[in-house]
């Protein structure tokens, strides 16, 4: 875990999340996935943030007026949320040990993150059962999925030739020095189940939106209203599931 936690502090350090959640085809993700969790969440309700970066979900909700927690495992972005709200609840953990935790302490959890930064299908099944000990409610999980990189990265951007070593014969990416993690519907069914955990809606968070970034940045106010209306409308169709950068479960016990 110390390798990973030195390979993320490097790309954290020079990476600004906050910048790509401003521009409108972040936005799309950031809007999406707030409509959902608003649709969960009760007054009062209590909520973790796990792998909480620099806060944008965290600091959000905590000014709506929940009580939130978070929990993050790289200084930078430490920092980065500290900078913003000096009070904020802030835990400096991985998501694979929330042991500083209750069972049960929370209402609602959020892990926007570490599910791509986890290799070893045993330690996400960790993070999962952890949140699933801590939280009596709902468990939000996002994972990137492996076709957008495929026809993004792979082949849109021209970088099969350096990939193709890493890709099994049904082309999943298998890289294990790889920072982000690819994953299928098919990944998400089976660590639901083996960590016991039932899913309740599934939902794309930016769709098509990470294919047409200049698209999406340079539409004015009205096709982009539009645009987001036509996503929020679709992002649960199950043929369009699979091809979206991000897909987030909703999960309970």
């Amino acid at each position: 875990m110390d390798d990973l936690k030195n390979k993320l502090t490097q790309f954290y350090n020079k990476f600004n999340e906050d910048k790509r959640l401003d521009r409108r085809h972040g936005q799309v993700e950031f809007f999406t996935s707030m409509k959902y969790i608003h649709e969960y969440l009760k007054p009062g309700d209590r909520i973790i943030d796990i792998g909480a970066g620099p806060g944008r979900y965290s600091l959000y909700l905590k000014n709506e007026g929940y009580d939130v927690t978070a929990v993050e495992y790289v200084r930078p972005n430490i920092g980065k949320l500290r900078a913003k709200d000096k009070d904020i609840p802030i835990v400096e953990a991985s998501a694979t040990d929330l042991s500083m935790f209750r069972d049960d302490e929370f209402d609602l959890a959020i892990m926007f993150g570490p599910l791509y930064h986890l290799y070893e299908k045993e330690e996400r099944l960790k993070a999962l059962k952890e949140a699933k000990r801590i939280c009596s409610g709902y468990i939000f999980v996002t994972y990137i999925m492996n076709e957008y990189a495929m026809i993004e990265y792979a082949f849109k951007d021209g970088h099969y030739k350096e990939v193709k070593d890493k890709l099994d014969p049904d082309f999943h990416i298998n890289d294990p020095e790889a920072i982000f993690i690819h994953s299928r519907i098919e990944d998400m069914d089976d660590l639901n189940e083996q960590a016991g955990l039932k899913p309740v809606r599934r939902f794309a968070s930016d769709g098509p939106s990470d294919y047409m970034r200049s698209c999406i940045n340079a539409m004015d106010d009205e096709t982009f209203a539009g645009f987001l209306d036509y996503h929020l409308k679709t992002c649960e169709r199950k043929e369009l599931l699979g091809a979206s950068s991000h897909v987030v479960d909703i999960l309970i016990k």
